[in-house]
């Protein structure tokens, strides 16, 4: 579980960091990557997170099935909202034990 967590905000850090509009041409960088989200998502076919943030978007999560479909999830998603919860609960921990 804590590779897991390790890896999700390595992911979130990249997407934070990489510059959207410099790596793409304008025409892509004003859509958003999800037009449409989905709730319902078993979590157990989840193989990786991708958390996008884009000036003309809002904070948008692609998960990566392990059948190799990428879904978009809503980010209020319950389920979701508490796993971010609980990751910065355990990066918090691991900061002040070190």
């Amino acid at each position: 579980m804590d590779l897991k967590v390790i890896v999700v905000f390595a992911l979130i850090t990249v997407a934070l960091h990489v510059p959207v509009a410099d790596a793409k041409p304008i025409s892509l960088v004003e859509r958003c990557w999800c037009r449409s989200t989905v709730n319902t998502v078993p979590q157990r076919s989840i193989r990786e997170l991708k958390f996008l943030h884009t000036p003309n978007c809002p904070f948008q999560v692609i998960a990566k099935l392990k059948n190799n479909k990428e879904v978009c999830i809503n980010p209020e998603t319950k389920w979701l909202q508490q796993y971010l919860k609980n990751a910065l609960n355990k990066m918090k921990k691991g900061q002040q034990q070190s």
